[in-house]
C-alpha cells in the first residue's frame, strides 16, 4: 500500500498486479516486501540497464533521479526522508482537511440527535 501511495504521490500510478511485479523484481528475501536495502536495489538495477524501459521500477528510478552509485546509501537515504517529509507536509494538509469534515460530520450527527431527542419529548407533551 505505501509503494502504491508512493507511486501516486509521484505521478505514476500502477496496478496492482504492476505493483506486485515491481516488488517481485527485487524482493531478495521473498517476504513480498521491499526493505530499505531492495528499495535501493532499485537504483542499482537501473544505472546498471537492468531494468526495463517501460516497467514501474524505471519510473521510479527516473522519477527519484539519484544515482546510489554516486551517492551512496546514505546520500539516497537523506534524499528519500526529504522526499517523504515533503509529502508528509501534503499528508498533514490532508488530514486537517479529513478531520474538518470529521468534525463536521459529528456536529451533523449530534444536530439530529438532538432533534430526535426535542421531538421525543414534544410528543409526550402533547399527548
Amino acid at each position: 500500500m505505501e509503494l502504491k501511495l508512493m507511486m501516486e504521490k509521484l505521478g505514476a500510478p500502477q496496478t496492482h498486479l504492476g505493483l506486485k511485479n515491481m516488488i517481485k523484481e527485487v524482493d531478495e528475501d521473498l517476504d513480498n516486501k521491499l526493505s530499505f536495502r531492495e528499495f535501493l536495489l532499485i537504483f542499482r538495477k537501473a544505472a546498471a540497464g537492468e531494468l526495463e524501459e517501460d516497467s514501474g521500477l524505471m519510473s521510479l528510478a527516473k522519477l527519484s533521479e539519484i544515482d546510489v552509485a554516486t551517492e551512496g546509501v546514505k546520500g539516497a537515504k537523506n534524499f528519500f526522508e526529504a522526499k517523504v517529509h515533503a509529502l508528509s507536509v501534503t499528508s498533514r494538509f490532508e488530514a486537517e482537511i479529513k478531520a474538518e469534515q470529521m468534525a463536521r460530520k459529528q456536529e451533523e450527527e449530534e444536530r439530529k440527535h438532538r432533534r430526535a431527542l426535542f421531538r421525543e419529548r414534544q410528543a409526550a407533551f402533547s399527548q
